[in-house]
Parts: C-alpha cells; structure tokens; sequence
C-alpha cells in the first residue's frame, strides 16, 4: 500500500484516508463532512486550470482546493 496526499490524486483514483495534518477551523469543518481516518475517497475531477479538485466522500460531492486537501495523507488502493 502507498501513501500520498489528497490533493496528489488523480481524476478518477481512489483511496482511503489515513491521517489529517490540517489544522483549526478547516480540518474541523472536513472532519464534520466526513473526511476522517478510514473513509474512502475518489477523485472525481479537476477544473480546467487543475485547482480545485471535486472529490466524492460518503456519496457527497465536495471541492477543495489544493492547500486545503494537501493536509490529508490518504492509502492508495482499491476503496471507493
């Protein structure tokens, strides 16, 4: 299994979220959306200039831009 940030990604992987190392009022607020340790994730694009990304998380669709997803260490592999 190998690791890399939520922001590295590519349109159309998936992972699983293995760690956050963003802090205050952000990590709460995507740790209330559900993006916490365990929960699957799949990059569902990006905007045609690369930032933001759309995310898929628990069937909700989420953008974020790539100074807040890079916070979030995620496990390559087969989860969606």
């Amino acid at each position: 299994v190998s690791m890399l940030r939520l922001n590295e990604l590519a349109p159309g992987g998936v992972g699983r979220v293995a760690g956050l190392e963003t802090e205050g009022t952000m990590r709460r607020r995507l740790l209330e959306l559900g993006l916490v340790p365990g929960t699957g994730v799949k990059c569902l694009g990006r905007s045609p200039m690369g930032d933001p990304a759309a995310f898929e998380v628990r069937g909700a669709v989420i953008a974020l831009r790539s100074r807040d997803s890079a916070g979030f260490l995620l496990e390559d592999g087969p989860w969606a």
